[in-house]
């Protein structure tokens, strides 16, 4: 201290710290001179003690004006020490950066001046002090003073002119604070920060796409700034680094890719249409780097399909597109269960397109790698079944074109139709409104026989009565109404002269007794008129209710249909279909007969031409006990004198028993008329109980109003608690 007492005289240390700015000024031009003459002489000792006086006696002091005269005097000494000042800068530097924090906006002013005085001097020595610079002006750029942001920007092209000239900037010393400084919100510290990346990146030996993953995140976040300057200038800098990605032939995608699959989901559409753009970029450059990664980018794509922007859904598209073209194999890194978990994930989104989506790519991986789709199937099959729901038909459609595609094997196909079937039994609505889509459906994508005859298979042992009657009388009309299963229709129609017609026939009847109405239906499509009319015989008063005769005015219907239209036509010949006419007459008996469906019916019966009638054919058919007669006048079988068949062919036909049949009929049928006493009981049962349970809250609630309660209890019952169970019900 003493020797920089010594060398600057008392008056000069006195001027250093004056208020007038004028006199601070020409003390620092004095010391400029006293260090010049140091340096001349090469006292670097006493310009030490100079450098120490001036930090420690004036910047570091409590007072304003020191600290000003300080950093004045801190830049003279610097001009003094000319080519000598880079090895002092160590003890220059701290306290004028330590001076930007100053409270005192006249004294940041004043380190930005000092500073910008001494980086003039030190030039490329600067280089290795800029982590330190660079934060300091960072800070500096969100000054609230106006005055020392002017001043900051100054010093801020004078470092940047620098750093761009050095060759001894060092790139991966800055990269770990520019990417700390990138998550900052300030939004004049961002364009700071757009500014320098911009600056680094124009710089031919600086790297900074290499180094682009580390501060890729903060310029995305930019891109949803409220400053449109900043966004754009932020957009500019991401546009310039996607064409050095397109020109580079060596980028590290993997690391990016992460990043722009979170900013996809932003809630910003400017910055997920820039994210999605790059990703469509990186989907085109990247290569087997980005196989790893695919399933991420697909959880990004597939949301933006539905993106409530259209510029966003075509890239979007287009990148999907791309990304399914791609021909990976899992020994590639190609994970097929992150990407058939990422479909799955998605089935559940609320828009359509998106659902759509993701059933492509399930189906597009079933196509490819088939194999290790099947060993995840327990992690997706239950969501696909779940998609049987889904309110769009496009995607129900394409969700049974996978299910399709899953059940190529019998073992696969066996659990489709038993999962679908336990599906229809929990969710009777989805029966009621896509039970049609979804069979028919299958029915094309499947072989038709093949589904029905499992279908029948399953039915045939349900335990639930009533799901397995609704579920029969559903299969049972499309069976009869849809274009996609008139094959079936010509195969059952032949169920009397063919083995093939015989064996579905067969194959359906056992599980078709749940429902009437179906045996009868079938019956009428085999063209087992005879045995049709034993049913219809065979039904008892239990049997004809509501449902019956619902099912039964759909059947009337259908008659009148181009499907029955054979069946129309073989009333020409009542003589030869005498068992047609005697069913359809039965049916007409069960009808009411205000009801629409038996004025259609009589309507149709009186049109029966009567001149092809042979008397003795009515009088054998008739006298005889229908359900015991088993021959078909349409195949041509020969009667005797009593209306029975031929001995040889007695109760047989075709290999079909008929009477064996309608037996199993006759059981079945009375299970159900068992089942639905069992729950008429348990119904009047909780009722009943219902009921007494009122009577004994109104006696209650007598005895607590008359207080006694003797004579209230003596009272007759009131009207309420005479009602029985059975008049409850009605």
């Amino acid at each position: 201290m003493a020797d920089a007492l010594s060398a600057i005289p008392a008056a000069v240390l006195r001027n250093l710290s004056d208020k007038l700015y004028e006199k601070r000024k020409n003390a620092a031009l004095e010391v400029e001179g006293i260090v010049k003459q140091l340096t001349a002489a090469g006292d670097h000792d006493r310009i030490t003690a100079v450098i120490n006086l001036l930090t420690h006696e004036y910047t570091y002091s409590p007072q304003a004006n020191h600290r000003k005269g300080g950093l004045i005097g801190l830049a003279a000494a610097t001009v003094g020490l000319s080519a000598e000042a880079a090895q002092h800068l160590e003890q220059i530097l701290p306290p004028v950066i330590n001076s930007f924090s100053d409270q005192d906006s006249r004294v940041r002013y004043y380190a930005c001046e000092a500073l910008y005085n001494i980086a003039k001097v030190v030039r490329g020595e600067f280089i290795f002090h800029f982590n330190k610079i660079f934060d300091a002006l960072c800070k500096l750029s969100a000054d609230s003073d106006p005055n020392v942001q002017s001043a900051a920007h100054l010093l801020d092209r004078l470092v940047k002119d620098i750093v761009t000239e050095s060759d001894q900037f060092s790139i991966e010393e800055f990269i770990p604070l520019l990417r700390e400084r990138m998550n900052v919100l300030n939004p004049y510290v961002r364009q700071f920060l757009v500014g320098w990346i911009t600056v680094l990146d124009s710089v031919p030996d600086i790297d900074m796409l290499g180094f682009l993953p580390d501060f890729l995140d903060g310029l995305f976040n930019m891109l949803s700034d409220s400053s449109h300057e900043i966004r754009q200038q932020a957009d500019s800098a991401l546009s310039e680094f996607l064409q050095e990605i397109k020109n580079s032939p060596s980028v590290d995608y993997g690391r990016m890719a992460e990043i722009l699959v979170q900013r996809a989901a932003s809630p910003d559409e400017f910055t997920r249409w820039t994210a999605i753009t790059w990703i469509n970029e990186f989907v085109k450059l990247g290569g087997d780097q980005l196989v790893p990664y695919y399933a991420d980018i697909l959880g990004a794509i597939l949301p933006c399909i539905a993106d409530k922007e259209e510029k966003i859904r075509v890239v979007a598209r287009e990148t999907n597109e791309e990304l399914r073209a791609i021909k990976a194999e899992p020994a590639e890194g190609f994970d097929v269960g992150a990407i058939l978990s990422i479909a799955r994930r998605q089935l559940s989104s609320e828009h359509e397109a998106t659902r759509i989506e993701s059933l492509h790519w399930i189906s597009s991986l079933l196509n490819r790698h088939r194999s290790e789709v099947l060993s995840f199937l327990h992690d997706i099959f239950e969501t696909l079944l779940k998609s049987l729901s889904d309110p769009s038909d496009q995607v129900v459609l394409l969700v049974l074109e996978v299910h399709a595609a899953i059940a190529e094997d019998q073992y696969n196909f066996r659990q489709l139709v038993v999962f679908l079937v336990h599906k229809f039994r929990m969710d009777h609505a989805l029966l009621e409104r896509r039970g049609a889509l979804i069979i028919r459906q299958l029915c094309v994508l499947l072989d038709a026989e093949r589904v029905y005859r499992e279908l029948s298979k399953i039915l045939e042992g349900e335990a639930d009565l009533d799901f397995a009657s609704t579920m029969v009388q559903a299969l049972n009309l499309i069976l009869l109404t849809s274009s996609e299963l008139s094959d079936l229709r010509d195969l059952l129609k032949l169920s009397l002269v063919d083995a093939a017609g015989k064996d579905f026939f067969l194959s359906l009847y056992a599980s078709w007794s749940h429902s009437s109405m179906a045996i009868i239906s079938l019956c009428l499509l085999a063209q087992a008129y005879q045995h049709a009319s034993s049913v219809i015989q065979s039904l008892t008063e239990e049997d004809i209710n509501v449902r019956f005769l619902v099912q039964l005015d759909k059947l009337i219907h259908l008659l009148e249909t181009p499907i029955f239209a054979y069946l129309r036509l073989q009333l020409l010949e009542p003589g030869r279909y005498i068992w047609l006419l005697k069913s359809l007459y039965g049916l007409l008996m069960l009808l009411p007969q205000q009801s629409a469906a038996f004025k259609i019916l009589r309507t149709r019966l009186k049109t029966v031409p009567s001149y092809s009638f042979n008397k003795e054919q009515i009088r054998r058919t008739s006298s005889g006990n229908p359900s015991a007669h088993t021959g078909y006048m349409s195949t041509g079988i020969h009667f005797s004198e009593d209306g029975s068949m031929n001995e040889d062919s007695h109760n047989v036909h075709n290999g079909i028993n008929f009477a064996s049949s309608l037996q199993q009929f006759g059981q079945m049928q009375q299970q159900h008329r068992m089942h639905s006493k069992s729950q008429a009981r348990l119904r009047n049962s909780s009722i009943s109980s219902k009921c007494v349970q009122e009577v004994k809250d109104v006696e209650k609630a007598e005895e607590v109003r008359g207080g006694s309660g003797g004579g209230e209890m003596s009272r007759p019952p009131s009207r309420s608690s005479r009602k029985g169970p059975g008049q409850l019900v009605l």
